[in-house]
Protein backbone atom coordinates (compact mmCIF):
# COMPACT_ATOMS: atom_id res chain seq x y z
CA UNK A 1 0.00 0.00 0.00
CA UNK A 2 1.35 3.40 -1.07
CA UNK A 3 1.82 6.19 1.86
CA UNK A 4 -0.45 9.47 0.86
CA UNK A 5 0.14 13.19 1.70
CA UNK A 6 -2.37 14.75 3.64
CA UNK A 7 -3.14 18.17 1.82
CA UNK A 8 -4.67 20.61 3.91
CA UNK A 9 -7.25 22.42 1.86
CA UNK A 10 -8.33 25.94 3.02
CA UNK A 11 -11.42 28.06 2.14
CA UNK A 12 -9.30 30.00 0.15
CA UNK A 13 -8.75 27.59 -1.63
CA UNK A 14 -12.32 26.74 -2.29
CA UNK A 15 -13.21 30.18 -3.38
CA UNK A 16 -11.56 29.08 -6.72
CA UNK A 17 -13.86 26.08 -6.87
CA UNK A 18 -16.52 26.18 -9.88
CA UNK A 19 -17.13 30.27 -10.39
CA UNK A 20 -17.75 30.36 -6.92
CA UNK A 21 -19.36 33.31 -4.81
CA UNK A 22 -17.77 34.20 -1.91
CA UNK A 23 -18.34 36.86 1.37
CA UNK A 24 -15.04 38.28 4.01
CA UNK A 25 -13.47 34.92 3.40
CA UNK A 26 -15.55 33.03 5.59
CA UNK A 27 -18.65 32.21 3.17
CA UNK A 28 -18.50 30.60 0.40
CA UNK A 29 -21.01 29.28 -2.31
CA UNK A 30 -21.06 27.21 -6.12
CA UNK A 31 -23.38 25.29 -8.08
CA UNK A 32 -20.38 24.26 -10.12
CA UNK A 33 -18.39 21.66 -7.60
CA UNK A 34 -17.62 19.68 -10.38
CA UNK A 35 -15.18 21.78 -11.75
CA UNK A 36 -12.75 22.20 -8.92
CA UNK A 37 -9.76 21.01 -9.01
CA UNK A 38 -9.80 17.85 -6.38
CA UNK A 39 -6.71 16.62 -5.54
CA UNK A 40 -5.65 12.86 -5.75
CA UNK A 41 -4.28 13.00 -2.76
CA UNK A 42 -6.13 12.69 0.66
CA UNK A 43 -7.35 16.36 1.67
CA UNK A 44 -7.81 17.49 5.30
CA UNK A 45 -10.63 20.21 5.14
CA UNK A 46 -10.28 22.87 7.13
CA UNK A 47 -13.48 24.63 6.89
CA UNK A 48 -17.23 23.05 7.27
CA UNK A 49 -19.01 22.07 4.23
CA UNK A 50 -22.72 20.95 2.95
CA UNK A 51 -23.78 19.91 -0.45
CA UNK A 52 -27.15 19.06 -1.64
CA UNK A 53 -26.97 16.71 -4.97
CA UNK A 54 -29.18 17.69 -7.42
CA UNK A 55 -27.26 15.40 -10.54
CA UNK A 56 -25.28 12.89 -11.25
CA UNK A 57 -23.35 11.04 -8.41
CA UNK A 58 -20.15 10.98 -6.64
CA UNK A 59 -18.57 8.46 -4.39
CA UNK A 60 -15.39 9.35 -1.96
CA UNK A 61 -14.25 8.07 1.42
CA UNK A 62 -14.74 10.46 4.48
CA UNK A 63 -12.29 9.60 7.40
CA UNK A 64 -11.35 5.97 5.61
CA UNK A 65 -14.99 5.27 5.54
CA UNK A 66 -16.78 5.15 2.44
CA UNK A 67 -19.48 7.44 1.41
CA UNK A 68 -21.89 7.32 -2.16
CA UNK A 69 -23.46 10.62 -2.87
CA UNK A 70 -27.25 10.55 -5.33
CA UNK A 71 -29.27 13.02 -6.51
CA UNK A 72 -31.64 14.07 -3.36
CA UNK A 73 -28.14 13.58 -1.14
CA UNK A 74 -27.23 16.18 1.52
CA UNK A 75 -23.46 16.12 2.09
CA UNK A 76 -22.04 17.38 5.60
CA UNK A 77 -18.05 17.25 6.31
CA UNK A 78 -16.97 18.89 9.64
CA UNK A 79 -13.77 20.97 9.80
CA UNK A 80 -10.68 18.77 10.01
CA UNK A 81 -11.86 15.63 8.46
CA UNK A 82 -10.11 14.47 5.77
CA UNK A 83 -11.75 13.24 1.98
CA UNK A 84 -10.19 10.63 -0.41
CA UNK A 85 -10.94 8.70 -3.09
CA UNK A 86 -13.32 11.12 -4.39
CA UNK A 87 -14.75 10.09 -8.34
CA UNK A 88 -17.58 12.14 -9.81
CA UNK A 89 -19.49 11.50 -12.68
CA UNK A 90 -19.50 13.68 -15.65
CA UNK A 91 -23.04 15.44 -14.95
CA UNK A 92 -22.55 15.83 -11.12
CA UNK A 93 -24.05 18.94 -9.36
CA UNK A 94 -24.42 20.08 -6.20
CA UNK A 95 -25.49 23.15 -4.45
CA UNK A 96 -22.47 24.20 -1.85
CA UNK A 97 -22.27 25.86 0.89
CA UNK A 98 -18.71 26.26 2.66
CA UNK A 99 -18.31 28.11 5.88
CA UNK A 100 -15.21 28.82 8.32
CA UNK A 101 -15.59 27.32 11.40
CA UNK A 102 -15.14 31.06 12.73
CA UNK A 103 -17.52 32.60 10.37
CA UNK A 104 -20.24 29.58 11.11
CA UNK A 105 -19.65 30.12 14.56
CA UNK A 106 -20.21 33.39 14.33
CA UNK A 107 -23.91 33.21 13.81
CA UNK A 108 -24.72 29.77 15.66
CA UNK A 109 -23.47 30.42 18.84
CA UNK A 110 -27.30 31.02 20.49
CA UNK A 111 -27.83 27.42 18.46
CA UNK A 112 -29.59 24.68 21.04
CA UNK A 113 -27.92 21.67 20.89
CA UNK A 114 -24.84 22.72 18.70
CA UNK A 115 -23.43 19.15 20.11
CA UNK A 116 -26.21 16.97 18.51
CA UNK A 117 -25.74 19.24 15.11
CA UNK A 118 -21.99 18.01 14.98
CA UNK A 119 -22.66 14.09 16.22
CA UNK A 120 -25.39 13.94 13.99
CA UNK A 121 -22.90 15.00 11.13
CA UNK A 122 -20.20 12.40 12.20
CA UNK A 123 -22.86 9.75 12.15
CA UNK A 124 -24.77 10.71 9.26
CA UNK A 125 -22.24 11.95 6.49
CA UNK A 126 -24.50 11.28 3.84
CA UNK A 127 -28.51 11.66 4.32
CA UNK A 128 -31.25 12.02 2.05
CA UNK A 129 -33.87 14.48 2.08
CA UNK A 130 -37.55 14.34 0.96
CA UNK A 131 -39.00 16.48 -1.93
CA UNK A 132 -40.60 19.03 0.65
CA UNK A 133 -36.58 19.16 2.58
CA UNK A 134 -35.05 19.12 -0.78
CA UNK A 135 -37.39 22.31 -2.08
CA UNK A 136 -36.67 24.17 1.22
CA UNK A 137 -32.46 23.73 1.24
CA UNK A 138 -32.74 25.10 -2.50
CA UNK A 139 -34.58 27.98 -1.65
CA UNK A 140 -31.89 28.84 0.92
CA UNK A 141 -29.30 28.44 -1.23
CA UNK A 142 -30.81 30.96 -3.74
CA UNK A 143 -31.77 33.34 -1.15
CA UNK A 144 -28.09 33.63 0.53
CA UNK A 145 -26.88 33.78 -3.12
CA UNK A 146 -28.65 36.70 -4.42
CA UNK A 147 -28.09 38.18 -1.02
CA UNK A 148 -24.26 37.83 -1.19
CA UNK A 149 -24.02 38.73 -5.12
CA UNK A 150 -25.54 42.36 -3.95
CA UNK A 151 -22.26 43.99 -2.70
CA UNK A 152 -24.31 47.50 -2.68
CA UNK A 153 -26.30 46.54 -0.10
CA UNK A 154 -25.25 48.14 3.66
CA UNK A 155 -26.26 45.07 5.31
CA UNK A 156 -25.19 42.15 3.18
CA UNK A 157 -23.35 40.16 5.89
CA UNK A 158 -25.92 40.27 8.34
CA UNK A 159 -28.86 39.39 6.03
CA UNK A 160 -26.61 36.66 4.94
CA UNK A 161 -25.85 35.69 8.44
CA UNK A 162 -29.30 35.68 9.13
CA UNK A 163 -30.83 33.76 6.42
CA UNK A 164 -27.60 31.04 7.01
CA UNK A 165 -29.02 30.58 10.61
CA UNK A 166 -32.75 30.21 9.82
CA UNK A 167 -31.68 27.30 7.06
CA UNK A 168 -29.52 25.71 10.12
CA UNK A 169 -33.12 25.81 12.26
CA UNK A 170 -35.18 24.85 9.10
CA UNK A 171 -32.95 22.36 8.80
CA UNK A 172 -32.87 20.55 11.74
CA UNK A 173 -36.12 19.37 10.95
CA UNK A 174 -34.20 16.57 9.20
CA UNK A 175 -32.28 15.80 12.46
CA UNK A 176 -35.63 15.23 14.16
CA UNK A 177 -36.77 12.89 11.38
CA UNK A 178 -33.88 10.49 10.99
CA UNK A 179 -33.39 10.25 14.89
CA UNK A 180 -37.47 9.08 15.52
CA UNK A 181 -36.92 6.70 12.26
CA UNK A 182 -33.57 5.73 13.03
CA UNK A 183 -33.36 2.21 15.37
CA UNK A 184 -29.65 2.87 16.00
CA UNK A 185 -28.36 4.06 19.51
CA UNK A 186 -26.09 6.44 20.63
CA UNK A 187 -22.80 4.07 21.47
CA UNK A 188 -20.96 5.22 24.72
CA UNK A 189 -18.62 6.66 22.72
CA UNK A 190 -21.43 9.01 21.43
CA UNK A 191 -22.57 9.71 24.71
CA UNK A 192 -19.44 11.21 26.28
CA UNK A 193 -18.79 13.15 23.40
CA UNK A 194 -21.74 15.07 23.40
CA UNK A 195 -21.59 15.31 26.97
CA UNK A 196 -18.15 16.89 26.47
CA UNK A 197 -19.21 18.96 24.03
CA UNK A 198 -22.28 20.21 26.34
CA UNK A 199 -19.82 21.03 29.76
CA UNK A 200 -17.86 22.50 27.51
CA UNK A 201 -20.00 25.08 25.90
CA UNK A 202 -21.52 25.97 29.52
CA UNK A 203 -17.90 26.00 31.13
CA UNK A 204 -15.32 27.09 28.44
CA UNK A 205 -15.00 30.66 29.82
CA UNK A 206 -13.78 29.18 33.21
CA UNK A 207 -12.42 25.65 32.71
CA UNK A 208 -9.68 25.05 29.95
CA UNK A 209 -8.40 21.79 32.05
CA UNK A 210 -9.13 18.46 30.26
CA UNK A 211 -8.76 16.39 33.89
CA UNK A 212 -12.04 19.17 35.17
CA UNK A 213 -14.25 17.68 32.32
CA UNK A 214 -12.71 14.62 32.79
CA UNK A 215 -13.86 14.84 36.50
CA UNK A 216 -17.16 15.68 35.49
CA UNK A 217 -18.09 12.79 33.36
CA UNK A 218 -16.22 10.59 35.92
CA UNK A 219 -14.08 9.00 33.68
CA UNK A 220 -9.94 9.43 33.18
CA UNK A 221 -8.67 12.46 31.49
CA UNK A 222 -7.33 9.75 29.41
CA UNK A 223 -10.20 7.78 28.58
CA UNK A 224 -12.13 11.41 27.67
CA UNK A 225 -9.19 11.99 24.95
CA UNK A 226 -9.08 8.72 23.36
CA UNK A 227 -12.81 8.62 22.71
CA UNK A 228 -13.11 12.95 21.75
CA UNK A 229 -10.16 11.62 19.28
CA UNK A 230 -12.09 8.52 17.88
CA UNK A 231 -15.52 10.35 17.68
CA UNK A 232 -14.28 14.05 16.42
CA UNK A 233 -10.65 13.61 14.82
CA UNK A 234 -10.09 16.64 17.50
CA UNK A 235 -8.36 16.04 20.76
CA UNK A 236 -10.14 18.00 23.78
CA UNK A 237 -7.79 20.37 23.98
CA UNK A 238 -8.44 21.33 20.51
CA UNK A 239 -12.01 21.67 21.20
CA UNK A 240 -11.39 24.18 24.07
CA UNK A 241 -8.57 26.06 22.46
CA UNK A 242 -11.11 26.44 19.55
CA UNK A 243 -14.33 27.67 21.70
CA UNK A 244 -12.14 29.99 23.71
CA UNK A 245 -10.54 31.65 20.88
CA UNK A 246 -14.08 32.17 18.79
CA UNK A 247 -14.91 33.78 22.40
CA UNK A 248 -12.11 35.76 22.08
CA UNK A 249 -12.79 37.06 18.27
CA UNK A 250 -16.56 37.40 18.62
CA UNK A 251 -15.47 39.93 22.48
CA UNK A 252 -13.08 41.82 20.62
CA UNK A 253 -14.58 42.80 17.72
CA UNK A 254 -18.04 42.64 18.81
CA UNK A 255 -17.89 44.48 22.02
CA UNK A 256 -16.33 47.67 24.02
CA UNK A 257 -14.74 45.42 26.85
CA UNK A 258 -10.83 45.99 27.75
CA UNK A 259 -8.35 43.50 27.05
CA UNK A 260 -8.18 43.70 30.85
CA UNK A 261 -12.10 42.88 31.30
CA UNK A 262 -11.75 40.12 28.45
CA UNK A 263 -8.97 39.07 30.43
CA UNK A 264 -10.93 38.53 33.96
CA UNK A 265 -13.90 37.28 32.44
CA UNK A 266 -12.12 34.21 30.77
CA UNK A 267 -10.38 33.35 33.73
CA UNK A 268 -6.98 34.08 31.97
CA UNK A 269 -3.89 34.62 34.95
CA UNK A 270 -3.19 38.09 33.18
CA UNK A 271 -3.50 39.97 30.39
CA UNK A 272 -0.08 38.94 29.05
CA UNK A 273 -0.97 34.75 28.89
CA UNK A 274 -4.07 35.88 27.00
CA UNK A 275 -1.94 38.04 24.75
CA UNK A 276 0.62 34.81 23.76
CA UNK A 277 -2.20 32.20 23.83
CA UNK A 278 -4.65 34.44 21.43
CA UNK A 279 -1.24 35.04 19.40
CA UNK A 280 -0.23 31.59 19.11
CA UNK A 281 -3.70 30.69 17.67
CA UNK A 282 -4.73 33.15 15.66
CA UNK A 283 -1.14 35.01 15.03
CA UNK A 284 -1.53 38.14 15.77
CA UNK A 285 -1.81 40.15 18.79
CA UNK A 286 -5.64 40.56 20.53
CA UNK A 287 -5.04 44.25 19.91
CA UNK A 288 -3.87 44.29 16.59
CA UNK A 289 -6.57 41.82 15.81
CA UNK A 290 -9.40 44.23 17.05
CA UNK A 291 -7.48 47.18 14.66
CA UNK A 292 -7.63 45.07 11.74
Amino acid sequence: MVNKNIIDTTLEQAREWGNALYLNDGLVLTNQIANAPISREPQRMNFIMMALCCKGQATYNIDTREQSVMPGDLLFISERHIVDNYMASSDFECLCIMLSTQFYHGFVQNVKNVSSLLLFSMNNPVVHLTNQEIKTYSNYFENIRKKMADENHHYRTELVQALLLAMFYDMSGVIYRIEQSSAKKQSRADVIFARFIALLQENFRTERRVSWYAKQLEITAKYLSEVVKNVSKRTPNEWIDSYVVLEIRVMLKNSPKSIKEITEELNFPNQSFLGKYFKEHVGVSPSEYRKG
